[in-house]
């Protein structure tokens, strides 16, 4: 077990840690926090999990270089098999230069919150000193006061930070709430704007050709631009979709035609965890459309019909 000090010296790092995510939320958001603290959890995990593909190359290539700066940013939001992880890649140089100061803070703090392997591994790399690598320090920004959602953003690295803001500025002027449009974006990139996936979706929004083409987003590398053509896809499958949001995420994972071929979310799997995904961040079925964009499609009703039958299930 950690000696007194050492828990003493975690208990103040979890206490820095719990003041960086709660840190801008008023008096007036305090019911919010355990919304807040939720999708921390969830943002942190899906960091983790893409990150341990990274590592080992399970369904892209093999970068542990992106694996060690997925698993800081999982860890610096309280993620303790991120922790592990990256202690593991500091005490191997695996992906970075190794250093059994990080390797050793980071185990200990990893063990502080439960992980069983990361105790056993203090033995080999020294116990917490409380060196940490520069990416789990906190980015120094002020925080947005309105939004719960942007204690998220704070604690982005300062690139995505960018992204993530010029995202939540522009997804107003095309009547998206923000947190959707930063929903889809985590999930479809992780506001990466040089993200190139198989299908050769690109950018932050991870625009197809065929969509970049539909939407007038002539630099799909471009992140103000690929931004602004996912978001006037969004529009636009808001008012297909009359706002049920779980259609809407469904038709820009698969595209609209399948959701309309099997008369609701695809039964892909990966598409029904997309939409599992979008919907626990948002904690909402419907969103505002602009009905003048395009006609709803003409299988709405069949798909509230259905919608009804499972809720009445």
């Amino acid at each position: 077990m950690p000696s007194v000090s050492v828990w003493r010296r975690l208990g103040r790092w979890g206490l820095f840690s719990a003041s960086l995510l709660l840190c801008s939320v008023s008096p007036s958001h305090a019911a919010s926090k355990d919304e807040v603290a939720s999708a921390f959890a969830r943002q942190a995990r899906y960091l983790a999990e893409q990150a341990l593909s990274y590592e080992h190359g399970e369904g892209v290539r093999r970068d542990p270089e992106h694996a060690a700066v997925l698993y800081c940013e999982s860890a610096r939001l309280g993620d303790p098999e991120a922790m592990y992880a990256l202690g593991w890649m500091y005490a191997n140089a695996r992906g970075v230069v190794r250093n059994d100061e990080y390797a050793g803070t980071l185990f200990a703090m990893a063990a502080f919150l439960g992980n069983a392997h990361a105790e056993k591994m203090t033995r080999y790399t020294g116990d917490y000193t409380g060196a940490v690598p520069d990416c789990l320090h906190p980015p120094a920004s002020t925080l947005l006061a309105e939004w719960p959602a942007d204690e998220l953003i704070a604690a982005m690295s300062g690139d995505r930070q960018r992204i993530a803001r010029l995202l939540v500025e522009h997804a107003p002027r095309y009547g998206i709430r923000p947190r959707f449009a930063l929903a889809i974006a985590l999930a479809e990139s992780n506001l990466n704007p040089s993200a190139l996936s198989p299908k050769n979706a690109m950018g932050v929004m991870q625009l197809i050709p065929e969509t970049a083409e539909r939407f007038n987003v002539r630099k799909p590398l471009d992140p103000e631009e690929n931004i602004k053509g996912g978001l006037a896809y969004l529009r636009w499958l808001l008012a297909y979709f009359e706002g049920d949001i779980a259609l809407v995420a469904a038709g820009y994972n698969a595209g609209e035609g399948a959701v309309e071929r099997y008369r609701g979310v695809p039964p892909y799997r990966e598409t029904q965890k997309y939409v599992e995904r979008i919907l626990a961040f948002v904690r909402n079925r419907q969103h505002p459309y602009d009905s003048s964009v395009v006609a709803p499609s003409s299988a709405i009703s069949t798909f509230r019909l259905a919608a009804q039958k499972e809720q009445d299930s």
